[in-house]
C-alpha cells in the first residue's frame, strides 16, 4: 500500500508538516517495502487553490492514504470523493507517521481538521515597517 507524508524534506527521516496543501514535501511510502520516494509539492507557490491542487497531485501519485497534520475542507471534499481516508498524525518523522499507520494508532479525519484557507501565507509572511 502505498500513503503520502506530508512533510518539511526528503526522506523517512524528514520531520513531518502539520499542513497538507502547501507542506514542502510529499513522501510517497510503501508501507510494505518502506520505500520512500520524495517530491516537491507543486502547489506550494500556488496563489489560490492549494489544497485542491495538492489533493488532485497525490490522487494522480497514486497515494492509496494519506498521512498529515492537518488539511482543509476543499483538499478533504476531493480526497473523500475519491474514496481515499486521511489519517491525522501530531508530528515526527516520516517513519514514525508510516510505523503509527502501520500499526493502527492514526485517528482517521471525519472532516476538515482546519477551516478554508488556514495555510494562505504559510512562510510567505513580510515585515512591513
Amino acid at each position: 500500500m502505498k500513503v503520502v507524508i506530508t512533510s518539511n524534506g526528503a526522506g523517512l527521516d524528514a520531520a513531518t508538516s502539520p499542513v497538507f496543501g502547501r507542506c514542502p514535501t510529499y513522501n510517497f511510502v510503501d508501507v510494505d517495502t518502506m520505500e520512500c520516494e520524495s517530491v516537491e509539492n507543486p502547489a506550494l507557490g500556488a496563489s489560490g487553490g492549494a489544497g485542491i491542487q495538492a489533493a488532485q497531485f497525490v490522487l494522480e501519485q497514486g497515494a492509496q492514504a494519506v498521512v498529515t497534520g492537518n488539511m482543509g475542507p476543499n483538499a478533504y471534499g476531493v480526497l473523500q470523493a475519491s474514496g481515499k481516508e486521511v489519517y491525522l498524525f501530531g508530528g515526527g518523522t516520516v517513519r514514525q507517521a508510516v510505523e503509527a499507520f502501520k500499526a493502527g494508532q492514526l485517528q482517521a479525519m471525519m472532516g476538515a481538521s482546519v477551516p478554508a484557507h488556514s495555510g494562505m501565507g504559510r512562510g510567505m509572511r513580510r515585515r512591513m515597517g
